[in-house]
């Protein structure tokens, strides 16, 4: 088959399709065809080196839909020609509050979906959303399961709350967004980018503040008749997060589930025992996150917002155009 191998760690650039042996499936596992796949920016940290546990050669991806190619020895269930979506929270454990001493995410150690083919676990293979095309069903795993975690589970969005969504257009951003108005909740988001706040007020977004020409925590404070949002989900990390605590109001939740920005300069502790914030930290999803996840995906309900879609041999090209950070939600491989 044919696969983005990454042999060492560099600038996207240097990426090439090449031929790699067809994955076989072990006990318990699938070989999926795939169909497309998606980009998150774990492959651009692996790609350029900035990622722990790093080991080459690797082929990228977590997220992908296609068809089961091929089952494995002891598997239930699944049958060749399903249409299938793959969770890439690999063994996540017992504990839906955490995940366990196995979990691995697919992409890094465990050869992703940037190919032809992937063998996962067949636990880890659930159908296909109906109606969503092949690029909307691989936009879905990874960046839709850590917003609905974010959002539901680990922040608990309740009808008529007003939730934050911090750095808008990114993939994980743009699903909080939907899963939270989705959940009856009224949206303020933020970016640096006047037409990305627009396009999220076409997505449902109530009000949107570009951090880079006014005072977006004064404008959130503004927007909250003074007391500002219920809950804060963000990605960025960096001096933006020290400012959500001013933007949140008394006794209200902040969920951060990345740090693009790197991590805060100076947190301000004492604005967390003074207003009484629940501070809560999340990564990626347990298997009831994904289902949860899922159910609120196909006709009539909720669909992935589509950037641009790349062929698969110019993942590479893809990747630098995440870099650049102009997207609006999810880039995704067609592979097939």
């Amino acid at each position: 088959m044919k696969a983005i191998v990454l042999h060492a760690a560099g600038e996207p650039d240097t990426l090439r399709l090449e031929e790699v042996p067809d994955p076989v499936p072990s006990a318990g596992q699938v070989v999926v065809r795939l169909h497309a796949a998606a980009l998150n920016h774990r492959d651009l940290f692996i790609c350029r080196g900035q990622y722990a546990g790093l080991r080459f050669p690797v082929v990228l991806g977590s997220d992908g839909a296609g068809e089961v190619a091929a089952v494995g020895p002891g598997v239930a269930g699944v049958r060749r020609g399903d249409a299938v979506v793959i969770n890439p929270s690999l063994d996540w454990g017992d504990d839906p509050r955490t995940e366990g001493s196995g979990f691995r995410i697919l992409g890094l150690p465990d050869n992703g979906t940037f190919a032809e083919m992937v063998a996962v676990p067949a636990a880890n293979v659930a159908p296909c959303p109906s109606g969503l095309s092949a690029d909307e069903a691989a936009a879905l795993p990874l960046a839709g399961m850590t917003a609905y975690r974010a959002v539901v589970t680990r922040g608990g969005v309740r009808p008529g709350e007003t939730v934050l969504v911090t750095g808008i257009g990114g993939g994980v951003a743009t699903f909080a967004l939907l899963i939270a108005r989705q959940a009856g909740a009224r949206v303020l988001v933020t970016s640096g980018s006047d037409a990305k706040l627009e396009r999220a007020r076409t997505l449902g977004a109530d009000q949107g503040f570009n951090y880079r020409t006014q005072d977006w925590v004064k404008a959130v404070k503004a927007a909250t008749g003074g007391a500002g949002a219920d809950l804060v989900i963000d990605g960025t990390g960096g001096k933006p997060f020290d400012q959500t605590l001013d933007a949140v109001r008394p006794a209200g939740r902040v969920v951060t589930y990345g740090a693009t920005l790197g991590p805060a300069p100076e947190l301000a502790v004492r604005r967390v025992f003074w207003k009484q914030l629940d501070v809560l930290g999340t990564k990626m999803g347990s298997p009831d996150d994904f289902r949860n996840m899922l159910a609120l995906f196909g006709p009539g309900c909720l669909r992935p917002v589509i950037d641009q879609t790349f062929p698969l041999a110019e993942a590479g090209r893809a990747l630098l155009h995440m870099a650049g950070a102009a997207q609006f939600g999810k880039i995704t491989l067609r592979v097939a």
